[in-house]
């Protein structure tokens, strides 16, 4: 029997990892299939470089950081950047993107100024690398308790309205028609969004965070057409990499963010070499088309 698997077996604070690993990846790559079919991919990494400050905000607020402090505070962060992003786009001619290219920057060197104002006793308990890149062997039970929640509450509202998301995404104009309300919509799926890369800040990190939410949907995005099965298996390819991840950082000591990264660039890699619907390898081996006379 593998070493990891006995360490796993007879260890509550890798159990514990293990657990947050599955739920978080699985939720994260569910929800990357909106994200992908959205185009939101600049918007995702916009909000991950965003994040920071809201943490250093929440552990200068609270003392310390922990589950809550950290979580509260990023999601206040994404979500003022966001409604900023939104807010200089319709007084100006700059688009969202270009807003929010500009706004996260400026949040994020804002987070790395606020850092040098962190208590020393905290600040020598928590190094800048645990805000970038997260630890997913070290979460607590809190840590737990807020991704399973923001998973309930995201699987819930995606299944529950999972017709009226594509519509809005695909035809927003026949949504209107329907009298679905377009803006609402796209304001509740940019709150998803941030719930669930705020879900996987502790575990991940901000800078890593964007490959949890996109990687899966892409990879999927190139083998199937459907859907549902970007959904479903986003968040199975999510779940399995986070796993895989967690399993090799603990083995080999490198950093769960990383491993988690590192599995999923290798499962996006294989679907774009060999993917029967678009991979690299299949259209090679096709016979070219016989030209028109």
């Amino acid at each position: 029997m593998p070493q990891w698997f006995t360490d796993i077996a007879s260890t509550p604070w890798l159990q514990r990892s293990l657990l947050a690993a599955l739920i978080i990846g699985f939720t994260n790559g569910c929800f990357s299939a909106y994200v992908v079919l959205r185009r939101g991919a600049l918007i995702a990494g916009s909000l991950s470089h965003a994040l920071l400050p809201g943490i250093v905000l929440g552990v200068l607020v609270a003392g310390k950081l922990t589950g809550w402090s950290s979580f509260l505070g990023a999601l206040f962060a994404a979500l003022i950047v966001v409604l900023a992003s939104v807010a200089v786009s319709r007084v100006s001619r700059l688009d969202q993107g270009t807003s929010l290219g500009v706004i996260f920057t400026v949040a994020f060197a804002a987070g790395l100024i606020l850092f040098n104002y962190i208590p020393g006793e905290v600040k020598s308990q928590v190094k800048l690398e645990d805000y970038l890149f997260g630890d997913l062997l070290m979460l607590d039970a809190t840590d737990v308790w807020v991704a399973l929640g923001v998973s309930v509450l995201t699987l819930t509202t995606c299944v529950a309205l999972q017709r009226t998301l594509l519509v809005t995404l695909f035809e927003p104009s026949v949504a209107a028609a329907q009298g679905v309300p377009v803006r609402a919509v796209q304001y509740l799926v940019m709150t998803l969004l941030v719930l669930v890369m705020v879900s996987a800040l502790r575990a991940v990190g901000c800078m890593l965070a964007l490959g949890l939410v996109v990687a899966p949907g892409a990879t999927v995005f190139l083998m199937s057409n459907s859907t549902r099965a970007m959904f479903w298996v986003g968040g199975l390819i999510g779940a399995v990499s986070a796993a895989a991840g967690m399993i090799i950082a603990h083995v080999t000591n490198i950093t769960a963010g990383a491993a988690i990264t590192g599995v999923l660039g290798v499962l996006f890699l294989l679907a774009l070499i060999f993917s029967p619907k678009s991979g690299l390898f299949f259209r090679k081996s096709r016979p070219a088309p016989a030209p028109v006379r």
